[in-house]
């Protein structure tokens, strides 16, 4: 999306709102030695939005290979967490640092509590932290954030309220997706907010997460968890490129399928659907990765983000 910025299209305005659930890695380490909220996501989005791809951008991926207590670290983590510590409130943390490395946008995370995910899986057990989570194999039923409810930043309903469009995923649908819909006040948000809202279909399923999962199994996962009778997705995006080849072998063996794009039962839900080829293979290492198209969903938010205004355009003349 950024290059629309970087263009000058339009009045292109971009804002990401980001979990604060993850408790594993560099974040974790972080999280629980000096009680701040993981950096680790909010850092890739930060990069991911940088003006300035080269030095400053790769600073911040940087990650240190040895050193006592810095293993494992990355630049972008550490300089968050001091950051944090300076400021003493992670949001304003977030914003000075997106102003180091030229953000095209705004960054909130979905709450300034320190939350914990926990998972309800299908055998009855429940799990707590998004790693755990993450490496169980069980179907979920449910995850909620301890503390239950907790409040949102009021930059990010007021983000939601003058949207044109709003997007979820692509992304793990119950530890990076659905943790935002736990926040209180969200869901209401994006329910009352006139923009047009839209959800880009994950291209394979996760093992456990989403085993066997189609394209109306995530929308029913989203709209379980913040109400069935709130409208936060009308129009979902599905890939029709078909997925084959050795990659698609490498992603079976570890128990991953395609998700089915079952267009009748979107329906069924009063979603539509935009189906078009997202697919890109892409060289990770020796590997052949299946990823979305960055610039055919880049190209198609814009599309769907010029629809959502003249909607409202319209809805504000009635």
């Amino acid at each position: 999306m950024k290059r629309y910025v970087k263009a000058g299209e339009g009045a292109v305005d971009i804002t990401a709102i980001v979990t604060v659930s993850d408790d594993g890695g560099s974040s974790g380490r972080l999280r629980r030695e000096f009680d701040v909220l993981p950096p680790g996501d909010i850092r890739n989005c930060m990069v991911a939005l940088s003006g300035d791809e080269t030095l400053l951008a790769r600073l911040f991926q940087y990650r240190f290979a040895s050193g006592r207590g810095l293993k494992g670290h990355s630049f972008g983590n550490l300089f968050l967490t001091a950051m944090t510590h300076l400021t003493g409130d992670f949001a304003s943390a977030v914003t000075l640092s997106s102003q180091v490395v030229h953000v095209l946008g705004r960054i909130y995370p979905s709450t300034s509590a320190k939350v914990t995910l926990e998972a309800l899986l299908a055998d009855g057990r429940r799990v707590a932290g998004e790693t755990r989570i993450s490496r169980s194999r069980a179907a979920i039923e449910r995850v909620t954030l301890k503390p239950s409810r907790p409040k949102p930043l009021a930059e990010t309903l007021e983000a939601i309220a003058n949207a044109d469009l709003i997007t979820l995923g692509p992304g793990s649908l119950f530890t990076s997706v659905i943790p935002n819909l736990l926040v209180a006040g969200i869901p209401r948000a994006i329910a009352k907010s006139p923009a047009l809202k839209a959800y880009f279909v994950n291209l394979m399923s996760q093992p456990g997460e989403t085993a066997n999962f189609r394209a109306s199994d995530h929308v029913k996962a989203l709209l379980r968890h913040c109400g069935r009778d709130r409208p936060i997705v009308d129009v979902c995006v599905v890939n029709t490129a078909p997925l084959q080849g050795r990659a698609l072998r490498k992603y079976e063996a570890q128990s991953a399928q395609p998700v089915e794009n079952d267009v009748e039962s979107l329906a069924g839900l009063g979603i539509d659907v935009l189906a078009t080829d997202l697919l890109r293979m892409r060289r990770g290492g020796l590997d052949t990765v299946i990823r979305h198209d960055a610039g055919v969903i880049g190209a198609i938010a814009m599309e769907l983000a010029q629809q959502g205004r003249r909607r409202k355009r319209r809805r504000n003349l009635l």
